[in-house]
């Protein structure tokens, strides 16, 4: 009997110790900077920092002795503001990470910080292709979409189909201009024709003006280089002048679920989109996302997946690394198979773009929706290294050729 005693309180001893311990360690700070309040706080926003706190929670809470701890504010879609927020989280506030930065512009401006300080930054929201050509850094990552996917995927199916002239109606900062570049590159190369551009500022509430051009230039597609807010009012306002029922298509460049239910079936049925990820895919999306709308209230987007896979891989690689030095976990993240609900067989390349299945739907008709957000059914699945840029075109300096 005074052994078993003597164990039990060599056990408890032990365990306070090891409590003891976590708790005189600083906890591991990961930080988001994203729209919580704009055009993209749908698709970025609160349920971006859910998604990460979510994968901290199955994570267990704590890595290396440390509890893991998820910050997030608002960069108010201003790229000084981001630059701002990326330069006090990572100099005064002890954060390791950096995820989401919805946004490209914003994007940019913490990225040229984080990248300063060899710290990690994970893109999950922004889509400029520059963020893994020449913005790209040896601890960055581009995890969810890029321009020159969406612009593979949507405008060559297009193109094909037979919709080969165009017209853009371009948000005019970094990530509108890289989309309608890609677009364009994959039109013309594909034999198609863009008749036009006319560029918007960004968080335009009047499209007049600019579908007018639009209409006016008989393109067979109106191809929306924008996001969020500007491309739900884009298409809202394309119906009340009868653009669709003309004859023209409406192309949305980068549309998420929450757009098309922002816009309802009726006026959204027929558009093609690109997505990296959809709630009802499989039933490894649809258990995710059913936790997700318990705390969301609604499906996830493919930015807010990806901040749960990426914060998970994240967590994982510091695990395996024994460390929390970013060229050692980058190490680990960039030999580890990404293989959970969003992405199987994903892959990190040297220029820190995210190998994965991209997807082309095409947005249901009500009549073939079973209910709210039962938006999309799949037209085709294409392979991560036919969606996305290869390395031969790649432009960032770490590539070696």
């Amino acid at each position: 009997m005074k052994h078993i005693l003597t164990g039990i309180f060599a056990a408890a001893f032990a365990l306070s110790a090891s409590a003891v311990q976590a708790q005189d360690k600083p906890p591991l700070k990961i930080g988001g900077i994203l729209d919580m309040s704009s055009l993209y706080a749908d698709i970025t926003g609160p349920g971006s920092e859910t998604a990460a706190k979510m994968a901290v929670e199955d994570f267990g809470g704590e890595v290396l002795g440390r509890k893991i701890q998820v910050l997030a504010a608002d960069h108010l879609n201003k790229a000084d503001l981001s630059a701002n927020i990326a330069r006090d989280m990572l100099d005064n506030q002890g954060v390791e990470m950096i995820y989401d930065v919805a946004a490209s512009a914003t994007a940019l401006a913490a990225g040229e910080i984080a990248k300063a300080r060899n710290k990690i930054i994970i893109f999950n929201g922004p889509g400029s292709i520059r963020l893994s050509n020449e913005a790209c850094g040896p601890y960055t990552v581009h995890y969810v979409f890029d321009t020159f996917a969406q612009a593979n995927v949507t405008g060559l199916a297009a193109v094909k189909s037979g919709l080969d002239t165009w017209f853009f109606l371009t948000a005019d900062y970094a990530f509108g201009q890289d989309l309608e570049k890609d677009t364009s590159n994959v039109v013309t190369k594909t034999g198609g024709k863009v008749l036009g551009s006319v560029r918007h500022p960004l968080n335009t509430s009047d499209f007049s003006s600019f579908l007018l051009q639009a209409q006016a230039s008989k393109a067979k597609v109106i191809g929306l280089a924008n996001a969020g807010g500007d491309t739900v009012n884009a298409i809202k306002q394309s119906a009340e002048f009868g653009i669709m029922k003309g004859g023209q298509k409406l192309s949305p460049l980068l549309a998420f679920v929450t757009d098309i239910d922002s816009i309802g079936l009726e006026t959204a049925q027929g558009l093609l989109l690109a997505e990296a990820f959809y709630w009802d895919m499989n039933d490894e999306t649809r258990a995710f996302s059913k936790r997700f709308r318990e705390r969301v209230k609604r499906p996830p987007t493919s930015a807010q997946a990806g901040v749960y896979s990426s914060v998970t891989h994240y967590l994982k690689a510091v695990k395996a690394a024994g460390t929390t030095d970013a060229a050692a976990v980058m190490k680990v993240m960039k030999e580890t198979p990404i293989n959970d609900f969003f992405a199987k067989g994903g892959k990190i390349r040297e220029d820190g773009r995210m190998i994965h299945d991209m997807y082309l739907f095409e947005v249901k008709k009500p009549s073939e929706s079973k209910g709210r957000w039962d938006d999309y059914k799949l037209l085709a699945t294409v392979p991560g290294n036919e969606a996305f840029q290869s390395l031969e075109q790649s432009r960032c300096p770490l590539v070696k050729k």
